[in-house]
């Protein structure tokens, strides 16, 4: 322990911890968050930045959301070489190649995710509607992907998670763009439905990574709603006896329909200190969904309705038209789809559309007409099931509708009216439906939101949200030889609450499993595996408890401390470990030692009895008197009853728990991930491709520029100041080579590379930039010309002025010395009347004045203000040496513009010439320096400083003395004024003091017009007699 008043120095590691904290806390907070709202048609982002709060993140189109879509856009006939890229496009743009190229473009990719390439509903459904896309499957995985005929055969197919990855680096990629140059995205935020499964969810944390990025955390898309409604609303708070609020999200977007119920409310808990503070809370209660359910379902509704009135009209029948040769043509099919879509927004707001096709099929002409009755008729299966998600949730929550105050409207599918009227009737009341929420933006704002607070460098409105695990948890084991299961959570029960702690009976190593429910196409639960976990030295720390501390088989017991991770909603181990109850043997230790030593040992009925020769402490004598008059009094136990129950006491040992930890690891289960090997190659073809992407996009600037060069060329040519500084030469080889260049562009300029292109500019810059340079230096040329003549006449000016200056203040040198000579003869005469005249006064007025100091004012005054000779420098800091190194600029400049302006008259238009504009800028830079260093050596002139009268100071050191002493040592001190003003203003009117030019803020120095006047001024001021000379202050 450190001596008292002295402090313990920090360990080294210490400092360096901390230091390394505050770095990385310094690091993190540059840092920007992304929210992702990943849909099944759309994909929104929000960042949040500092300087940026929770901020949608644009398109390059200046779209506030993009179509979740990828293409590959063919370069040609033939597919790409192997280890080449076609050119990707995203978003609307990749839509647009749909029609021309619908086996490269891939829409909706979210159902796939997760999911199994064979007997999958999902892939099954995604291949009917985009027949012309080769799905295939992972090998070693058995997973979605998708093989284009844009590469070449061995070129390996692109899997779900590589496609959406692109996607979200292509956002990433946006949103780094609007956050500012140098800004990095490293974080994010993802939405998924509820009832997305552990394989769905690792697909989508796999393209999150695979798009370089973390994530944060992924979160329903219900909660995200919820949080977005919560941030601008205050709910009341239950510890002061307020009552929760139940809100149901409805959500309805392309692929699904989920219904989640939410509990909002206000809770105080405890703050800094003594003091407490309300937080809201944001907690999911149940969820329930139909992924049959959304805008792609009733798009397929319309297209199905289409093709079947195309297969039935006049031209289609002529020509034996199947419906199923038109589902499985690509183009035809593309283009159905992206009408069936258009025609179901438009009945959202009209009673009825059309659609027109040219050559839909075979060169076979057709026009649709749909109204909304026969629409809503068409949907009526999906109508009945507009409620069964609500249903679901209420169950699972446990609540009534009676219990729910509203339901928010989410997603772009429940603008269709049907599903509004539905809903109506469900509830009740219309007013319980509300649209108080963003429809397309308010669960992307929700992401955000979450990651804001999520990251430590933001500090946002304190919201405490919580999900459900959704589907039942079970583990599996085998124990004995005999398979057990038991049931871990339920679908409600709370993701990143508290471990829940499971006891096994295993005494060796073994492993379990835990699997979801989830619900299959007939309707049971079918159970899929989650993790696997097993242990690793469970056999050897049993032995260990054994061996040391004597435990039996029988008392071991394993333990295992289980949660829904609040990153991934799924299980995961926190904590292993064996352990048993042994006595409770206390051994002696240091700190025991001194607990004895100071009195804080043992009880008394502890200690050991005293050996032989030893003494036990005294005790007075009333004490025990006392205590045995007490106990005769109270009939209290026998002395043999009290040794019976210390002897019980002493048979009945203290138990404690002796715990080992496990260690363990987990696995995940499901379908495969990719491996290590696997993932790197994936990294390694996306970065291929994005280094393509900009190879791509640098030389469709080159071309770009190479052709709006040869453009602008041909107009240069018919400039008639162009003509005049070139000769027809010239401008013959120049059009020459624009002709051959434009034909090249034609012929071979889309499959040039970019060196072949900057080579060509640069051919053609090196023949137009020469003429084009002599061209501009012809208008330019006469302007700076007469600026450095007039630069020159203006310096010839000053250099006039400055010598008269000079010599002017060598005759007031002169004048001033005769002055200061005759001030200091009348000032010392002056002194010495003025000092006999005093003594007398002081001996008679005042008889104790010899007890006081002797002053010595008079004399001291006279001495010091005796004027000092003028020096030369005190009136002008110019010499000429100054003076003669501005004349040798000017002179040099002046004889370089003569000789120069006769060699350029000599050359023609055409030719390069002498005299060049940066030549005339350098000349006129010098001419100034050589003027600027001469004004700023009077600037940098210190002022002389002023004279001051010793007598104020003799004055200021007497504190004490007779009115009368005062009085003449007062008359004293003013006839020494007197002297000392009248010599100093005869020794300042023999001088004439130059100019002062100061320079203001900005400091710029004044034109040599502005010095002229002032110094004409200064001149014509020195010349009145008898008045005090002024100085010339200019204040820019």
């Amino acid at each position: 322990m450190a001596p008292p008043g002295r402090r313990r120095a920090l360990p080294i590691l210490s400092v360096v911890v901390t230091l390394l904290f505050l770095f990385t806390s310094t690091a993190s907070a540059v840092s920007a968050v992304l929210g992702i709202d990943l849909g099944t048609e759309y994909i929104k982002a929000a960042l949040v930045k500092p300087g940026i709060p929770l901020e949608i993140v644009l398109t390059k189109d200046s779209k506030r959301k993009e179509v979740s879509a990828v293409a590959f856009k063919p370069s040609g006939k033939a597919p790409v070489a192997l280890g080449q890229f076609p050119e990707r496009l995203y978003g609307g743009d990749a839509l647009a190649l749909a029609g021309r190229f619908p086996g490269d473009v891939y829409p909706n990719l979210k159902p796939l995710l997760g999911i199994t390439a064979q007997g999958s509903d999902a892939t099954e459904e995604y291949t009917k509607r985009h027949p012309a896309l080769d799905l295939v499957s992972v090998k070693e995985r058995g997973t979605v992907a998708f093989k284009s005929g844009s590469f070449d055969k061995q070129e390996l197919p692109y899997s779900v998670e590589e496609l959406l990855a692109m996607q979200l680096k292509n956002v990433r990629e946006n949103a780094e763009a609007m956050a500012g140059k140098g800004s990095r995205i490293e974080d994010a935020v993802v939405t998924i439905p509820a009832f997305f499964t552990a394989d769905e969810r690792r697909a989508v944390e796999l393209a999150v990574r695979l798009a370089g990025m973390n994530t944060l955390s992924l979160m329903s898309d219900g909660l995200a709603v919820g949080l977005n409604y919560a941030t601008s609303r205050t709910f009341t708070s239950i510890s002061e006896g307020g009552k929760p609020e139940h809100h149901i999200v409805y959500d309805m977007g392309a692929g699904s329909a989920t219904a989640t119920i939410l509990k909002m409310q206000g809770r105080s808990v405890k703050d800094v200190g003594r003091y407490n503070k309300t937080i809201q809370e944001v907690q999911v209660l149940g969820a329930g969904w139909i992924k049959s359910l959304g805008g792609d379902s009733l798009n397929g509704l319309i297209m199905d309705d289409m093709i079947n009135q195309f297969v039935a009209s006049p031209g289609a029948k002529s020509a034996d038209i199947q419906a199923d040769a038109v589902k499985k043509h690509g183009r035809a099919a593309s283009k159905l789809w992206k009408e069936a879509e258009r025609i179901r927004h438009v009945l959202s707001a009209n009673q009825d559309t059309s659609a027109s096709f040219e050559g839909l099929y075979e060169d076979v002409d057709f026009r649709y007409k749909l109204s909304r009755s026969k629409f809503e008729e068409m949907a009526s299966e999906f109508v009945t099931n507009v409620e069964t998600p609500i249903h679901q949730a209420l169950v699972v929550s446990q609540l009534q509708l009676e219990d729910i105050d509203s339901i928010i409207l989410h997603g772009g599918a429940t603008r269709t009216p049907f599903v509004q009227k539905k809903l109506e009737a469900f509830v009740g009341d219309a007013a319980k439906l509300r649209s108080n929420v963003n429809a397309d933006e308010a669960a992307v704002f929700g992401a955000a939101f979450r990651g804001a607070g999520l990251s430590p460098s933001f500090r946002v409105k304190e919201i405490r949200d919580s999900e459900i695990a959704t589907y039942p948890i079970k583990l599996r084991w085998t124990d004995e030889s005999k398979e057990r299961q038991q049931n871990l959570f339920v679908p409600s029960s709370q993701v990143g609450g508290p471990p829940k702690e499971v006891s096994f009976k295993n005494l060796d190593d073994f492993s379990f499993r835990m699997t979801q429910s989830v619900p299959s196409k007939e309707g049971p639960l079918v159970e899929r595996p989650v993790s696997v976990v097993r242990s690793k030295n469970l056999t050897d720390s049993v032995s260990s408890l054994i061996s040391k501390f004597g435990c039996t088989k029988e008392e071991i017991s394993t333990k295992f401390r289980i949660r829904l991770n609040p990153i991934d909603g799924l299980p995961e181990v926190t904590k292993a470990t064996v352990s048993c109850e042994v006595d409770d043997e206390k051994k002696a230790n240091v700190v025991d030692g001194v607990k004895d030593f100071f009195g804080f040992g043992s009880k008394k009925g502890d200690q050991e009895p005293l050996g032989e020769g030893e003494e036990g402490p005294a005790e007075p004598l009333e004490s025990n008197e006392s205590e045995t008059s007490t106990e005769s009094s109270s009939g209290g136990a026998s002395p043999t009853e009290s040794a019976a129950k210390e002897s019980a006491k002493a048979k009945t040992p203290k138990k404690r728990t002796e715990t080992v930890n496990i260690a363990f690891e987990l696995e995940p289960e499901g379908l495969p991930s990719p491996t290590k090997a696997e993932l790197d190659r994936i990294n390694e073809r996306l970065s291929a491709f994005a280094s393509s992407d900009r190879t791509r996009r640098l030389r469709e600037d080159a071309l770009n520029s190479l052709e709006g060069y040869t453009y602008r060329t041909r107009d240069i040519l018919t400039d008639e100041s162009f003509k005049g500084a070139s000769t027809e030469a010239q401008r013959s080889t120049i059009e020459k080579l624009l002709s051959s260049t434009s034909q090249w562009l034609q012929d071979e300029g889309s499959s040039a590379t970019l060196e072949v292109l900057r080579q060509k500019l640069k051919d053609l810059e090196n023949l137009v930039k020469p003429i084009q340079s002599r061209k501009d230096e012809a208008l330019k040329r006469p302007d700076q010309i007469k600026s450095l003549q007039d630069a020159l006449e203006q310096t010839s000016a000053f250099i006039e002025a400055i010598r008269k200056q000079i010599d002017e203040a060598s005759a007031a040198v002169s004048s001033a010395s005769e002055s200061a000579a005759s001030a200091s003869a009348s000032s010392s005469s002056a002194a010495a009347s003025t000092s006999s005249s005093s003594s007398s006064t002081s001996t008679t007025v005042d008889e104790l004045a010899d007890l006081e100091e002797p002053d010595t004012s008079s004399s001291s005054s006279t001495t010091e203000e005796t004027p000092q000779p003028t020096k030369y420098t005190d009136i002008s800091p110019y010499t000429e040496e100054d003076l003669t190194s501005l004349i040798s600029t000017h002179t040099s400049v002046a004889d370089w513009l003569k000789e120069t302006l006769a060699k350029q008259d000599k050359l023609q238009p055409h030719e390069d010439p002498a005299l060049r504009l940066k030549d005339i800028e350098a000349k006129s830079r010098e001419l100034n320096q050589a003027t600027m260093e001469l004004l700023q050596r009077k600037i940098r002139t210190p002022p002389k400083p002023k004279s001051k009268s010793s007598s104020k100071k003799s004055s200021s050191k007497k504190s004490k003395g007779s009115k009368t002493s005062s009085a003449a040592k007062a008359t004293e001190s003013s006839e020494g004024e007197e002297v000392n003003a009248e010599a100093t203003g005869k020794a300042e009117a023999g001088r004439e003091r130059p100019p002062i030019i100061r320079v203001g803020e900005g400091e710029e120095m004044p034109s040599e017009e502005e010095i002229l006047r002032m110094v004409e001024e200064a001149r014509g001021k020195q010349k009145g007699a008898g008045k005090e000379k002024e100085r010339v202050v200019d204040e820019l």
